[in-house]
């Protein structure tokens, strides 16, 4: 949902290549969420191979196979931030 707003605000669009997953403080921190790999799962058989989850989930990546965990791409991130700059395509450049 934030990233989504963020998106509205900057003019930026979301990639849709990619997954995500995380709570966020009003600081934005990320915290981290239940169901990890049922998510991750789920973003692979959509054809999804790139992966925003928070930092603190890093070790629910044991419990996939080593194949699966190959075939994608996670990036941990700490704070709202790094979503964002992950999340959201480069704004357009207006030509004169």
């Amino acid at each position: 949902m934030a990233v989504a707003l963020a998106s509205v605000a900057s003019g930026r669009t979301l990639r849709s290549d990619i997954a995500m997953t995380g709570e966020i403080t009003m600081r934005g921190k990320v915290l981290p969420v239940g169901g990890v790999k049922e998510k991750i799962l789920a973003a692979h058989r959509t054809g999804l191979r790139t992966v925003i989850l928070p930092r603190r989930n890093e070790r629910d990546l044991e419990d996939l196979r080593d194949e699966l965990r190959r075939e994608m791409t996670f990036i941990f991130a700490d704070n709202v931030d790094e979503v964002f700059a992950t999340a959201l395509t480069e704004p357009a450049t207006v030509g004169v």
